[in-house]
């Protein structure tokens, strides 16, 4: 490098530096934090990359699993096809060596009537003619029936290991395929993106159960031919045949009671009196000609004991229940351009329910129960018959909306970590921080279009815990921690919080939380310090209240007007759902002129101008009865009444507006305490306990009825004042 490059980059360096001391000279840490989340922000991404190369590796290792599944088939489509050509071979092999039995009868009974007859010169060489006939065809039955004890062996041997693979390849589909989806289907009630097709997981089954009933039908002919011409095996050898058949009817009978499925589970949360749907759906149905005979589903609610009790087979348990379903009955149907059996409960109703005694603390909304369905299925024109059930994922029973939080927290940590082939519906009473964050960042993004950040769930984890880590993977959740201890200096729960938090996004704050302003999930000490790292005037952010259960408040900052030179962090009374259904969030921004800039630096209508409400201002609306209609505008008293001038980022030299950017002090706090002398950084975090938690503006909407009696000169000029 050349003395003039380097020269070009020692200026470059300095004038670098200078930024540097200029931005963060004031708050070092705020470049720490800055470098952190540029470091976070890389291995988010490159996550990203590793987590799209291996949900590639992911999809290539299903789509491996599809072939291999669809090759294993294939093999017993062919294994059967040649098993049948054997057995049929056999058959035709069994049929000559009993007419050729016959005709050794007819020899037989010829040379005896040949022996019985008096000696003349012809019987002699007739008997001899007849005698050695007999042994010729003695000798071939012989050959034969040795010929067919070893084909039966040997296709019973065929039959025995085309069972076995038949065993893995169901065991793969059921155990795997099916337990996998069934997994995917409870995670999709927390809001996990859910494939919910059948049409694979269908076909493999119906291929299974034509395999199955096939070599079934071949096992039965075999039995035939043996009782038709009963060949006894040696010691030496082993007849695997009579275990054959147990062995392919319990096949069938897995297969059937496994494939008798809930495609559409009913909602988990149930509340009592209120109409509900779900779909049951065999998956051979349509290939065992069930719908030949169509069967009847009823469907009854059981209790958690009652559940566990029914996994132990007992039986008596069918017929009991834990409250009563109005129109829990319905024949299943047979669609014919799907090949679907199944049958959809459109208006269920749940009319009442019997709880059990609880536990300790346990309450109401802790207390899990069950859909149970239950049919009977004939099968082969009532050759067989099978009982079959399935229970639905568990469900909370409410008999009030206010209980549908604390319901939702059981069925969520259930559906999230409910490990498999546990007793119902034990779940564990703690779990680690990583596999709760994931829960709570799959809800959020599913109930208001955006996920959860690392900055986020570090914020969640920090509250969850109550202490501030850098690292909080090898941290465990408890229960109790989740949904039942209060916050610290609160009188409700994490879970209350968020859910508080995450109803308030889902219905008016979807669009500015997926565009990615509002950045909700950060401490008050946080907000400010980041308004006052050398940002301008007029710079606010929102964030989710810590004190105030589903609020979201406003911060910014502005000047102190009562001392020079001294800026200040102010935060708006929080809004409530109840606030944005008089008037939107939007066009409460836009309503305070005090609000320029969302931090860093976007100016607010390029942000929220989307979401305004469209009016035209200064034009008065009449309605058809010719009333005047008014209009409700957020308004801080003592604010300035006009919006100050925009400020320049491009420009630092642009003289700015000379105005104060915040109401006077009396105005702001009322009777509640000030910062003093102290800069808000220079606020512990007991200081921001109680009142100070979210500073109170009384935000109305404000049209006086005595304005005639306000005296504006004693406004602007109050006594003593210069």
């Amino acid at each position: 490098m050349s003395s003039e490059d380097m020269f070009l980059v020692k200026m470059r360096l300095q004038e670098t530096a200078a930024q540097f001391r200029e931005m963060y000279g004031n708050s070092p840490l705020n470049l720490v934090r800055v470098v952190k989340n540029c470091i976070n922000t890389e291995m988010k991404m490159v996550a990203q990359a590793e987590n799209a190369a291996s949900g590639l590796g992911d999809l290539q290792g299903q789509q491996d699993k599809h072939r291999i599944t669809s090759q294993q088939l294939e093999f017993l489509q062919k294994r059967t096809q040649e098993t049948d050509n054997e057995l049929k071979q056999l058959q035709h092999k069994q049929e000559s060596f009993i007419i050729q039995y016959q005709d050794s009868v007819k020899i037989n009974s010829q040379l005896q009537q040949v022996v019985s007859q008096p000696n003349t010169p012809n019987k002699t060489e007739h008997e001899m003619r007849l005698k050695r006939q007999k042994e010729g065809i003695e000798c071939e039955l012989s050959r034969k029936a040795q010929e067919l004890l070893q084909l039966r062996l040997a296709l019973a041997d065929k039959h025995h290991d085309t069972f076995k693979h038949l065993q893995n390849t169901q065991q793969q589909v059921l155990d795997h395929e099916l337990i996998e989806w069934k997994r995917r289907q409870q995670l999709a009630g927390n809001g996990a993106s859910f494939e919910g097709n059948l049409d694979s997981l269908q076909s493999w089954c119906e291929a299974l159960a034509e395999l199955i009933w096939y070599n079934r039908q071949q096992i039965k002919k075999v039995e035939l031919l043996r009782a038709q011409l009963p060949i006894d095996v040696p010691p030496s050898s082993i007849d695997l045949l009579p275990a054959l058949n147990n062995t392919i009817t319990g096949l069938l009978s897995s297969l059937v009671t496994s494939t008798f499925i809930i495609e559409k589970q009913p909602p988990q949360v149930l509340k009592k009196e209120s109409r509900f749907t779900s779909t049951v759906r065999l998956l051979v149905g349509g290939k065992l000609n069930v719908h030949m005979n169509p069967p009847t589903v009823k469907a009854t609610i059981i209790s958690e004991s009652q559940a566990r009790s029914l996994l132990k087979n007992d039986k008596n348990l069918k017929n009991e229940s834990s409250g009563e379903i109005l129109n829990n009955q319905g024949t299943m149907e047979y669609h014919q351009s799907t090949g679907n059996l199944s049958v959809t409960f459109r208006n269920m109703q749940l009319k009442r329910i019997k709880r059990a005694d609880r536990k300790g603390t346990e309450a109401v909304t802790e207390e899990k129960f069950s859909i149970l369905f239950q049919s009977q299925f004939t099968v082969g024109g009532g050759e067989l018959v099978f009982q079959v059930w399935t229970l639905s994922l568990p469900v909370v029973v409410t008999v009030h909306g206010n209980q549908e939080c604390n319901a939702l927290a059981t069925v969520l940590w259930d559906n999230q970590f409910a490990e498999p082939g546990r007793i119902p519906f034990l779940t564990p009473d703690t779990v680690s921080w990583p596999l709760l964050a994931e829960m709570l960042s799959t809800k959020f993004r599913f109930a208001t279009g955006g996920g959860l950040t690392a900055q986020n769930l570090s914020y969640l984890a920090q509250k969850i815990f109550g202490y501030q880590s850098d690292d909080y993977t090898a941290c465990r959740v408890s229960w109790s921690q989740f949904n039942k201890e209060t916050l610290q200096g609160r009188n409700f729960t994490f879970w209350e919080w968020f859910y508080a938090v995450l109803k308030l996004t889902k219905e008016h704050l979807r669009g500015p939380w997926c565009d990615g302003y509002i950045l909700g999930f950060i401490s008050k000490s946080m907000a400010q310090e980041m308004l006052l790292s050398n940002r301008q005037n007029g710079t606010f952010l929102l964030r989710f209240s810590d004190s105030e259960i589903g609020g979201i408040t406003i911060a910014w900052v502005a000047d102190d007007p009562q001392k020079p030179d001294v800026r200040q962090v102010w935060n708006l009374a929080p809004f409530t759902t109840k606030d944005f259904a008089i008037r939107a969030l939007a066009d409460r921004i836009k309503d305070l002129p005090n609000l320029q800039f969302l931090h860093p630096n976007i100016p607010k209508d390029q942000c929220f101008g989307k979401y305004w409400t469209n009016t035209n201002e200064g034009e008065s609306k009449i309605t058809k009865d010719g009333y005047v209609q008014t209009q409700l505008v957020t308004h801080v008293p003592g604010m300035h009444p006009q919006p100050m001038a925009p400020m320049s980022f491009d420009n630092p030299q642009t003289p700015q507006m000379e105005m104060p950017h915040s109401p006077p002090a009396t105005a702001m706090y009322g009777d509640s305490q000030t910062y003093g002398n102290r800069s808000a950084l220079e606020l512990d975090d007991g200081a921001m306990d109680g009142g100070m938690e979210d500073m109170m503006f009384n935000v109305m909407d404000y049209n006086p009825d005595d304005i005639d009696q306000i005296n504006v000169n004693e406004l602007l000029y109050p006594a003593g004042g210069s």
